[in-house]
């Protein structure tokens, strides 16, 4: 279904050491999120003039069809550090039948601040001649060329450690002539690493929690609740008008992932009979700071309403998952509210992220969104980057909304406390008669927090795991300090297949039903890790 290394497996981090900057659009680059605003693209366009310095296979067609400010971007997920390696490097065709105006030929390589809300106003560019009809390499030196800070009281970009965002612009921008153009071997002559964000943001590269959805029939009770209990007045919020049920045919998992299912039928619960059903699951996990990744496929239909979003873990709702647990202590929107996805049917290609707190709720004003064209018909990943200071909003890492208030306080920033994950689709009145039902498909879902290197692992002296080649039954054997914690089965393709909470010293384990082959075992408990390679025979 899909293939994901998990950060402890043998000591290699999500990220790695490094990673290069480059694309040769054959499919094996680096860059995997171009994307054109106002712009259109093609990242595998046969290259039809093969010729001279550049005959490979495909490139990227760059065509402005008259946008004001059309350009072609990617973000990286590291900052680049440009006091050392400062070069980039592409080929590029311009064909002169390709143009319209009377603007310059020239190319323009801006880097960006991708995670505020004006990246645009970060920006240092460097613009260069090039010729038409034929390939050229271009080169862009931010240490050694001429450049142009939008903000003159910017400090020089090779002394900056804040750029994230590449834009290429062709022909400069503020006109409405179009411009075709091709590029290929794209290249920056460094490398990023994570110690290019040292002093700045946490770096996101721990899993903490994760349903992977795989098996079939009913979602894991140990990770989900389903929330379906009324409000007072028997209705939910926003005048919906579907009930959230417990049942399989609104919830199910099949084929590697959630199908969180609405319908239309007629349903009575609590007393009270409504015409539509869904499901509501609140996470039995909650966190403070992280990242949030969902891959999903969202429904289609006028007046379905889906969500991936958080709320304080100590919202006084009644029926929630946390408010039976004893937490609920804060209405909302004290509690905080974080929209990572919403998506409406009648706006079927755009999805919005958005942040609901005392100083901003009701009529939404903090938020952000972007234009998916694929929502419902492709998997696409939504992930939130929740700092101390800043909340990042992304689609398949294209950032379109970041909220960071100035002023934080407790009517502005109630984040610096738990959040738990809300997966839910609403019915709205506004529901179109045709509707029979439509489904939100989640591939799965997973929380980053950063690595500590002052974390110690436990050692091996205290814990023990046998036999090792297994057959049916392990082994753990440890101390107190083990009790509480879990142990964690991963196949090699890094999806979490059993879980189990150690609750003696020494706990055998049923593993009859995993399959033959390797495994990694985590054992967690206390901020303590310790990862086993396991032989299933």
């Amino acid at each position: 279904m899909r293939f994901f290394l998990y950060s402890f497996f043998l000591s290699i981090n999500l990220f790695c050491a490094a990673q290069t900057v480059e694309d040769s659009f054959e499919g094996n680059g680096t860059i995997s999120d171009w994307f054109g605003d106002d712009c259109e693209l093609d990242t595998s366009f046969s290259n039809i003039f093969s010729t001279g310095i550049n005959t490979s296979e495909t490139v990227l067609k760059y065509s402005d069809t008259g946008g004001d400010y059309s350009n072609v971007r990617f973000e990286v997920p590291i900052n680049f550090n440009l006091s050392e390696q400062y070069t980039f490097t592409l080929k590029l065709y311009i064909p002169s039948n390709g143009i319209s105006g009377a603007e310059p030929n020239q190319i323009s390589l801006k880097l960006q601040d991708g995670t505020i809300v004006a990246p645009w106003s970060t920006q240092s560019e460097i613009i260069k001649s090039v010729i038409l009809d034929e390939w050229q390499t271009v080169s862009f030196d931010f240490k050694n060329d001429n450049f142009t800070n939008l903000d003159p009281n910017s400090i020089n970009p090779a002394d900056r450690t804040d750029f994230n965002r590449v834009v290429l612009q062709i022909n400069g921008e503020n006109n409405d002539s179009s411009v075709v153009g091709y590029i290929d071997d794209f290249l920056y002559d460094g490398v990023l690493s994570e110690d290019n964000n040292s002093g700045g943001d946490p770096v996101f590269n721990t899993l903490v929690w994760s349903d992977e959805f795989e098996g079939s029939g009913a979602i894991n009770s140990g990770n989900w609740f389903h929330q379906t209990q009324l409000p007072g007045g028997g209705s939910w919020y926003n005048g919906e008008v579907q009930h959230y049920t417990d049942r399989t045919s609104n919830t199910y998992v099949s084929n590697g992932a959630l199908h969180l299912v609405a319908k239309k039928e007629t349903y009575t619960n609590q007393g009270v009979t409504k015409q539509y059903t869904s499901a509501r699951l609140n996470s039995k996990f909650a966190f403070t700071y992280g990242k949030v990744e969902v891959r999903a496929i969202l429904p289609t239909g006028v007046g379905t309403w889906p969500a991936i979003w958080m709320l304080g873990k100590n919202i006084n709702e009644s029926g929630a998952y946390w408010q039976q647990q004893g937490f609920g202590t804060t209405s909302w929107p004290a509690c905080g509210e974080i929209d990572i996805m919403e998506h409406w049917g009648n706006n079927q290609n755009f999805v919005q992220s958005a942040m609901h707190t005392p100083s901003s709720h009701g009529g939404t004003v903090n938020h952000g969104g972007q234009t998916i064209s694929t929502a419902s018909s492709a998997y696409h990943v939504y992930s939130l980057e929740w700092y101390p200071e800043k909340m990042v909003f992304k689609v398949d890492g294209i950032h379109h909304y970041t909220y960071n208030p100035e002023i934080k306080n407790s009517e502005t920033w109630p984040y610096n406390a738990a959040q738990y994950i809300l997966l839910n689709t609403a019915i709205q009145s506004s529901i179109a008669g045709s509707f029979t039902q439509s489904a939100m498909e989640i591939d799965y879902v997973r929380v980053y927090q950063e690595g500590t290197a002052s974390v110690p692992e436990i050692g091996l002296d205290e814990v023990q795991v046998y036999p090792n080649p297994l057959k049916e039954v392990l082994t753990i054997k440890g101390s107190n300090a083990l009790l509480g914690g879990k142990a964690i089965f991963y196949n090699i393709n890094g999806s979490a297949v059993k879980t189990v909470i150690i609750n003696e010293i020494t706990q055998t384990l049923d593993c009859a039903n995993l399959t033959k082959g390797i495994y990694f075992l985590k054992v967690v408990s206390a901020h303590k890790v310790a990862t086993f390679k396991i032989f299933k025979m």
